[in-house]
C-alpha cells in the first residue's frame, strides 16, 4: 500500500500494508462493529478503506459474489463469500473480500494478456474491464518494442520505425471509435488508454532519436515497463522492480505523462526500491499530488491522501507509524 501524506509543498510517500480499517474514522468504526450481522449494512463505507470499489454485489442469500465501481464497472469474484460464515466478525470476510479483490484482477488482467494476442485490438479494449485493458496494452507494448530493438540487425532501428506508424495506427483507430457512441463506462477505459498509447508512442519516437540499440540502453531501462513473468506481472523502472499491486481501481481516467512525469516517475520508484520517501516540490497546483496518485494507479496500489492541516500533529502522526508497525 502506499501511504501519502500532501502538504503544499511537500509529500512523505512510506512503503507499508496498514489494515485498512485505520483509514476510518472512530465514529465508522463502530458503526461497521455495530452492523455485524447485517453486511449490507457496511456498504456505505466500502468506498473509505478500497480504492474502487464503491459497492459489493450480493446475491438472494447475501452472499458476495462480485464487486462493483462508482463507475458502475462489475467485476465477478471467483469463489463466493459467505458473510454469514464470519458469526459476526466482519473483519474476517471484509479480509476475504480484499483477497478476492486481489486475485480477481489478477486472473482478469492475465486473460487480457493471452486474449490480447488472439482478438483484433479494437475488440479486444471492448472486451475487459478498464484496469486490466490499460495493463494488458502495457505489457503488449513493453514485449513488442523489446523484440523490435532486439531484432535490428541493421543498425537503421527500421523495425523500430515500423513499430511506430504501428503505434500511431493503434492511436487513430482508438480516436475514431471514441469518436461513435459508446457506453460510458468504455469511453473512459478509450480515453485513459489512448492517454497511454500517446505517451507509448512518444516513447519509441524517443528510442528512435536517441538510437537504442539494446534492451539495457539507460533510455529504455528509464520507462515504466510491465512485464508477464509466470503467472504474475512485475513493473519496472531503473533498478526498480516491484509486483503489479492489483488494488481494483475502478475504471478511472489518466494522467497526461509529460517528461517531468516521467522524471517524477523515476525518483519516486527508486526512493520505493530504496525503502525512502519521495518529496515532489513546487507551487501549489503544478500536479504534485496528482503525478503521485497516478505512479500508485500505475502500480495497481491502495493511495491515502492527507492534508497536513493544523489538526494533524505529532500525535496523530505517531498513531500512523503505530499501526504501520503492527
Amino acid at each position: 500500500m502506499i501511504f501519502l501524506i500532501t502538504y503544499t509543498i511537500c509529500k512523505i510517500q512510506i512503503n507499508c500494508n496498514p489494515c485498512r480499517f485505520f483509514f476510518l474514522s472512530n465514529d465508522e468504526l463502530l458503526e461497521i462493529l455495530a452492523e455485524t450481522k447485517e453486511p449490507l449494512r457496511v456498504q456505505p463505507h466500502l468506498k473509505k478503506f478500497f480504492e474502487g470499489i464503491n459497492r459489493l454485489q450480493f446475491d438472494e442469500n447475501k452472499e458476495i459474489i462480485g464487486m462493483e465501481s462508482a463507475e458502475k464497472e462489475k467485476v465477478q469474484f471467483e469463489n463466493i463469500i459467505k458473510p454469514a460464515n464470519a458469526k459476526g466478525l466482519v473483519e474476517k470476510w471484509l479480509c476475504e473480500t480484499e483477497a478476492e479483490m486481489f486475485s480477481s484482477i489478477k486472473r482478469e488482467v492475465l486473460l487480457a494478456i493471452d486474449d490480447y494476442l488472439e482478438t483484433p485490438r479494437r475488440e479486444w479494449v471492448q472486451k475487459w474491464i478498464g484496469q486490466a485493458v490499460l495493463c494488458a496494452a502495457t505489457v503488449a507494448w513493453t514485449r513488442e518494442v523489446e523484440t523490435a530493438i532486439s531484432a535490428d540487425e541493421s543498425g537503421e532501428y527500421l523495425l523500430l520505425k515500423d513499430y511506430y506508424e504501428k503505434c500511431e495506427n493503434q492511436i487513430t483507430e482508438l480516436v475514431q471509435l471514441v469518436r461513435t457512441d459508446l457506453p460510458v463506462g468504455l469511453r473512459i477505459t478509450l480515453e485513459a488508454l489512448i492517454v497511454i498509447d500517446v505517451h507509448a508512442k512518444d516513447v519509441v519516437k524517443l528510442l528512435i532519436d536517441e538510437s537504442c540499440s539494446s534492451v539495457d540502453s539507460f533510455v529504455w531501462l528509464s520507462q515504466l515497463r510491465y512485464y508477464k513473468v509466470n503467472d504474475d506481472i512485475r513493473v519496472r523502472m531503473v533498478q526498480t522492480d516491484v509486483p503489479y499491486g492489483c488494488e481494483y481501481l475502478g475504471n478511472t481516467p489518466r494522467l497526461v505523462i509529460t517528461p517531468l512525469t516521467d522524471r517524477c516517475y523515476r525518483t519516486l520508484m527508486c526512493a520505493m526500491d530504496l525503502y525512502l520517501g519521495g518529496a515532489p516540490e513546487g507551487p501549489a497546483g503544478t500536479g504534485k499530488t496528482e503525478t503521485s496518485k497516478d505512479l500508485a494507479k500505475a502500480l495497481a496500489k491502495h493511495c491515502v491522501v492527507f492534508n497536513c492541516s493544523d489538526q494533524l500533529d505529532h500525535v496523530a502522526m505517531g498513531k500512523f507509524f503505530k499501526v504501520c508497525d503492527n
